[in-house]
């Protein structure tokens, strides 16, 4: 027997992934445009405002679902879950905004250390891991979701690394100021992409762990 409520969520599913994928855009977009001195900021802004505004639709679709059907345990399981994943995309969206908003104010003529082995490690597995949040998301797939442990380490030991490497420079800049936050922002983008793989894992299984 079809139960409103699983059309109800399998339209809250739509959303959150839809969300997903507006992120994943923005980040693409930040991350490309960091790397080849490109002013995107106003592009970003716009896929961030667009990822908050899908948010607050996604909290307002969880709230219509749970007065409406009183869901069971499974089910508000599987809805709180999306509201925690739906915010950890907004900040997927903030955070490339921010890179960007760095480089604008800080940099001097596009000169940001971007060029650096460090950093073009840090970029591409951070994006790697945004993309495995998000098909893990889409397939409720929660072993793929446990994959980004191992790489959230990786990203762990490159932003130590970077930030060794800046401590060891004599030249005391905006460059340097700008890289910094740049690699934070970086580190915490994959932060919560852990986030959203312990919330698939929970979705899929019902089991609770942690990814850092």
């Amino acid at each position: 027997m079809v139960r409103l409520l699983d059309s109800g969520l399998d339209q809250l599913t739509a959303m959150v992934v839809k969300s997903g994928e507006v992120a994943k855009k923005a980040v693409n977009i930040s991350f490309c445009s960091f790397m080849d001195g490109k002013d995107t900021i106003e592009t970003v802004r716009s896929l961030s405002d667009k990822i908050c505004f899908l948010t607050t639709e996604i909290e307002d679709k969880a709230f219509e679902l749970i007065v409406k059907y009183q869901p069971v345990a499974s089910d508000l399981r599987i809805i709180n879950s999306y509201m925690k994943i739906a915010y950890d995309f907004e900040r997927y969206g903030r955070y490339a905004l921010d890179i960007l908003f760095a480089q604008n104010r800080l940099a001097e003529a596009n000169k940001c250390i971007n060029s650096t082995d460090l950093m073009n490690k840090l970029i591409e597995k951070v994006y790697t891991m945004v993309s495995i949040s998000i098909e893990a998301l889409k397939e409720h797939d929660g072993e793929k979701a446990k994959t980004l442990a191992n790489i959230e380490e990786e990203v762990d030991k490159l932003y130590f690394s970077y930030l060794e490497r800046l401590a060891e420079m004599t030249e005391r800049n905006r460059t340097i100021m700008c890289n910094l936050l740049v690699v934070r922002y970086l580190e915490r983008i994959a932060d919560h992409t852990t986030y959203v793989g312990e919330a698939i894992v929970y979705v899929s299984s019902g089991e609770k762990i942690r990814l850092r």
